[in-house]
């Protein structure tokens, strides 16, 4: 179905004089083609996103005949974080694949291999969050023994081992968890052969602010200057 945008575009050319010059249509952004612009934009996006100053808040384009993203974003299915919002991007920018807790299968990993296989993305980012719900049924479960009903099982069953190794350490068990689960499917999906060809890295959003962090590893050199935010930690350990 045609959008409110082309079905007025092509309702005002109807109308006009058929003496009007046509309006050109603005030549997209291009696109980054190395993990370090695409990374760069990604963390640009996420400024203007957090400024408010977003250059797509409408997306401002139909999408292309082909898929042509430049990185592609492993997230958690919360409502409040599209990535495409987070990163302010448009339509066929980004391949996003979005589980509860960046939990890992393996229709993910499928999906995760077309965008670096077949469509040469050369950007990977595994994005978690703070107060993320997974998270928190996971320690619930840790805490109180409960069953977990039905299908979520297999979250709380997968989100578990980083809260396990984080319990000892002092301060946000929420947040160590968060950050460990997330490094932990980065680290994951480096060392599979599939994804030789990506860079692949972690990040964190604050929900309070919109901005997003990179996660870092202890002994792991900066993979983006410029000012871009870091955190250390992402092995879950506390820097």
């Amino acid at each position: 179905m045609a959008s409110h945008r082309s079905a007025l575009l092509t309702a005002t050319a109807a109308g006009a004089p058929a003496t009007a010059p046509a309006t050109a249509a603005a030549d997209p952004l291009p696109r980054p083609t190395t993990a370090h612009d695409a990374l760069a934009e990604l963390l640009d996006g996420n400024r203007r996103f957090a400024t408010d100053r977003s250059r797509h808040p409408g997306r401002s384009r139909r999408p292309a005949a082909a898929p042509h993203p430049f990185a592609v974003v492993v997230g958690c299915v919360d409502s409040r974080l599209p990535p495409e919002l987070v990163f302010d991007q448009d339509l066929g920018d980004l391949l996003c694949t979005r589980t509860a807790g960046e939990v890992l299968d393996e229709a993910v990993l499928a999906s995760i291999q077309y965008g670096v296989e077949e469509l040469r993305v050369p950007l990977v980012l595994v994005l978690g969050h703070e107060r993320c719900g997974a998270v928190a049924a996971t320690l619930a479960h840790l805490e109180t023994g409960a069953p977990v009903p039905g299908h979520l099982a297999l979250l709380v069953d997968e989100i578990a081992p980083a809260a396990r190794r984080t319990r000892a350490l002092p301060g946000d068990w929420a947040e160590h968890t968060m950050t460990a689960q997330t490094a932990w499917v980065r680290d994951a999906i480096r060392a599979d052969p599939a994804f030789a060809s990506a860079h692949v890295v972690a990040a964190r959003l604050d929900l309070g602010t919109g901005l997003v962090s990179l996660l870092r590893a202890p002994g792991e050199p900066d993979v983006q200057q410029g000012g871009y935010p870091q955190c250390s930690g992402g092995d879950g350990s506390l820097a």
